[in-house]
């Protein structure tokens, strides 16, 4: 006999002391089912069907930015959120992406047990493989429930990762640029 991820929750929750029988725990197990479900279903997105033919020639040759992407991902150690936001960048050769594809692409990868880091470098690498621009760079910043709620229990710890491709890893210049245009997370609104 199979067994469902909703009856693996329910033994987990009997396992941390509780009923699962009880009135308000009566649905948790389907409602943690169909939540992981929907926070893992980055697994199943082929990033190619997501663009969907979305790249449009164009002769435009300055950065691109797509910053404050909300970002909601879980850390592949405790399974527990890491919140925050996503900056995205790119230099075009020639073609560019529809906006709203940059933060599908986001959501895809985050939408998977993950680290910041490999997070960071998948977006990055997925657009410069899809656009093939002079140059992309990509920065996290993101608060990590697993740092706030347990462990060093340090709430307003955030990480910040970065990957840089093509000119924005080798001009100082392009990285600077994109840089300067997302404020440090602290200074937002």
């Amino acid at each position: 006999m199979e067994t469902l991820l909703k009856d693996l929750i329910k033994k987990i929750l009997e396992e941390v002391g509780e009923d699962p029988s009880r009135e308000g725990l009566q649905n948790t197990p389907e409602r943690v089912e169909k939540s992981l479900k929907f926070l893992t279903s980055g697994y199943s997105v082929n990033i190619e069907e997501l663009v969907n033919g979305a790249l449009f020639h164009e002769d435009y040759d300055e950065m691109v930015i797509v910053k404050d992407i909300d970002l909601f991902s879980m850390c592949e150690h405790h399974m527990l959120p890491f919140i925050g936001k996503c900056h995205v960048a790119y230099l075009p050769k020639g073609k560019i992406i529809g906006l709203s594809k940059i933060p599908r692409i986001v959501d895809a990868f985050s939408r998977r047990l993950q680290v910041q880091e490999r997070l960071t470098n998948q977006i990055a690498h997925s657009l410069q493989e899809i656009l093939k621009p002079i140059g992309v760079g990509v920065v996290v910043e993101a608060l990590h429930l697993c740092m706030c709620m347990r462990g060093v229990a340090k709430q307003n710890s955030y990480t910040t990762t970065s990957s840089m491709l093509g000119s924005f890893k080798q001009d100082a210049r392009t990285r600077g640029e994109f840089l300067s245009l997302i404020p440090p997370q602290g200074t937002r609104r």
